[in-house]
């Protein structure tokens, strides 16, 4: 999927590990669009929440990163918009299903809990993976 375009953002406790993932999307062929924060410096979640939202909606990216210490909160207010599915992913196999069964179009990391190596590989996963459609389909178009 190559030149295919990643929305990403993150808070405070993401950053660095958003930052590792600009780098490896940018080598892996992805166009990244960094929708901040840009430091580490204490910010809202939500505001980067509702960023991504809005470029998911706009269709300006068709998937997108978000990450928060946990993953749970950013998740939590991306999915007040009815454009996002965002999965919080743990693992490959999160990913994998997110995408699979759930046709996820954003992916949550907790920024405190996995590991750069660990993000990239559920990252890889949930880019890389496509919806299966059948009988998840009328699933997903029921919370749509």
């Amino acid at each position: 999927m190559q030149n295919k375009i990643v929305a990403i953002a993150s808070d405070h406790a993401g950053f660095s590990l958003k930052q590792s993932l600009i780098e490896y999307l940018h080598d892996s062929g992805y166009i990244p669009i960094d929708l901040g924060t840009n430091s580490e410096e204490s910010v809202d979640y939500p505001v980067y929440a509702l960023e991504m939202a809005q470029v998911i909606e706009s269709r300006e990216a068709e998937l997108g990163i978000l990450i928060c210490g946990t993953g749970i909160g950013i998740s939590i207010a991306a999915n007040r918009n009815i454009c996002v599915r965002a999965a919080l992913c743990r693992d490959d196999e999160d990913a994998d299903m997110a995408r699979k069964h759930n046709d996820a179009n954003v992916v949550a990391l907790a920024g405190r809990r996995v590991t750069p190596s660990q993000a990239k590989s559920i990252v890889s996963v949930f880019l890389n993976t496509d919806f299966e459609g059948g009988r998840h389909a009328r699933r997903v178009e029921q919370i749509s």
